[in-house]
């Protein structure tokens, strides 16, 4: 049984919200890549066209779109994702994740292309 944590960004409005599907949905986005485009039905959201751009595993490892598979990779990094070094030219040896969505994924981070976002309204906000 797979779940994921979906943190889907809106550009325009410059705000983010965060849902939680689990089966049969979760199904849609297994075997999908880092940039791929999805239509937001497939998901719960219709009227949307979303386009993945990462996410992390259950230990917390970052997904990495120049790695293949889905795999877990120990590589030497300079610079984001995975590593944000403290002075110029540190570099560190960090365990990262593949480009491709498994089940070990916990949290896909997404970006909204085409539509718009519905977010609730809070007594804050009227």
């Amino acid at each position: 049984m797979s779940e994921f944590k979906l943190v889907i960004s809106d550009p325009k409005s410059g705000r983010a919200k965060q849902i939680t599907i689990s089966d049969p949905e979760s199904y849609a986005l297994i075997g999908l890549k880092i940039g791929d485009e999805i239509d937001g039905s497939s998901i719960g959201l219709p009227g949307l066209r979303l386009k993945i751009t990462g996410g992390s595993d259950k230990a917390g490892f970052p997904m990495i779109p120049y790695l293949p598979g889905g795999r877990k990779y120990r590589i030497l990094l300079s610079g984001p994702p995975g590593f944000r070094p403290k002075e110029k030219g540190l570099r560190r040896r960090k365990m990262v994740r593949g480009n491709v969505i498994t089940e070990d994924i916990v949290q896909v981070n997404m970006v909204v292309v085409e539509g718009e976002l519905k977010f609730e309204q809070s007594e804050s906000e009227e």
